[in-house]
């Protein structure tokens, strides 16, 4: 028979419990799990009031939960960064790396700041994550000294110098600097010149503005140290475009004719001093000769003058001699001396001249002494032509 057929005993087969039984009272259920804990503390049964927790157990409670609380005040500080530890909101200290110890929470509390990571900032444009940069207006478009209008894009690069002032004195760094280095920006451009900002002048301006940036955030005490100041990209509006091309290729175009202008000077120049040299060398060279010439020539009338004071008679009759033999050994001319009349034998007086004259030419003569026809082979010439007229007289007779 079943345990729950008419005549049963009614009872439940797995606890013993009669079918009529009620369910077990609650109240019932809270004082035996209080008579238990009370066991475990070292006190009795719930109406025994003599058996209470004991002091001790609760003294090894208070101990444990103390240790474990104290225990959870290490931490560790990685390379690289620095604990800034406060206490109820206020600095108490500065961490460096390695395991260090603070009073738990919620009485000290400590924040890691990484004192060796690159951050940047973009202004007047935005990278996009790897896509193409996308300028801003609002920040990029600046004014020059001389009222022109550029696209300036800066990227910034910094770390955290001392990690106390970065986490206290500014509410907001990466902002700040954003301003600071916006209007840093706009100042070192106004006082330059459009060209200036485009051309030559990029490695200067982002030098000043590094230098004055970084002097703002040490004003400000920011606790942050300017790595480095990129200039991406500095150009006229995108409306201008144009006519700003045309012009830099019109620069450039007067560049160049500079350019060959000064390297045909360069070749020129010096061909024209050599030239100039070589000509005052040469009028020197003139100069010297003629004097010497000249010294030549008065100590040869010092010498006739001497030799004339002896015997006057005779040096008039040779310097005469030699006069003649100047001027006619230059001369074409052949006088012939012929005391009377009769035949004349036809000779090549001409052609004789002519050879004698070319054989003079022909001779090689000594550069540092003038070019004179040879006056001794006009002399046997004249010679020749007396002999050949006294043999004719002879033979008219």
């Amino acid at each position: 028979m079943s345990w729950n057929e008419p005549g049963g005993d009614k009872k439940d087969p797995w606890s013993g419990r009669n079918e009529k039984d009620n369910p077990p009272d609650l109240d019932e259920v809270i004082r035996s799990l209080q008579d238990k804990l009370g066991g475990i503390f070292g006190g009795g049964k719930r109406g025994d009031s003599s058996n209470g927790p004991s002091m001790q157990s609760i003294g090894f409670l208070a101990a444990g939960a103390l240790v474990l609380w104290g225990l959870s005040g290490f931490y560790t500080v990685d390379e690289g960064t620095r604990g800034i530890v406060t206490r109820f909101g206020a600095y108490v200290a500065t961490t460096q790396p390695g395991l260090n110890w603070h009073i738990p929470a919620p009485i000290e509390q400590v924040q890691v700041i990484n004192v060796e990571q690159q951050r940047f900032i973009e202004v007047g444009y935005r990278s996009g994550g790897g896509q193409a940069m996308g300028s801003v207006p609002k920040e990029a478009m600046m004014l020059t000294k001389d009222e022109n209008i550029v696209d300036v894009r800066l990227a910034v690069q910094y770390q955290v110098k001392d990690a106390k002032d970065y986490a206290f004195n500014v509410l907001d760094p990466a902002s700040t600097l954003k301003q600071v280095t916006e209007s840093v920006q706009r100042g070192v451009i106004g006082r330059s010149d459009m060209d200036f900002v485009l051309t030559e002048g990029r490695s200067e301006i982002v030098a000043a503005i590094k230098t004055e940036i970084q002097s703002v955030m040490d004003a400000y005490k920011t606790g942050i140290l300017i790595t480095s100041v990129n200039l991406q990209d500095a150009q006229p509006p995108e409306q201008v475009q144009g006519s700003f091309e045309d012009a830099i290729k019109a620069r450039e175009d007067k560049q160049r004719l500079i350019n060959e202008a000064e390297a045909y000077s360069n070749d020129v120049v010096p061909k024209a001093r050599g030239a100039a040299s070589r000509i005052v060398q040469e009028s020197e060279a003139y100069k010297e000769k003629v004097i010497a010439q000249a010294n030549g020539d008065v100590s040869r009338f010092s010498q006739l003058l001497a030799e004339y004071k002896k015997a006057p008679a005779v040096t008039k009759q040779r310097m005469y001699i030699e006069a003649m033999e100047q001027v006619l050994g230059k001369s074409n001319n052949v006088l012939v001396d012929v005391k009377s009349g009769g035949s004349i034998m036809y000779l090549p007086l001409d052609k004789l001249v002519n050879k004698a004259t070319e054989d003079a030419v022909s001779a090689p003569v000594p550069t540092h002494e003038p070019v004179v026809a040879p006056a001794p082979q006009a002399k046997e010439i004249r010679n020749d032509i007396r002999a050949s007229s006294r043999e004719r007289d002879v033979r008219g007779r």
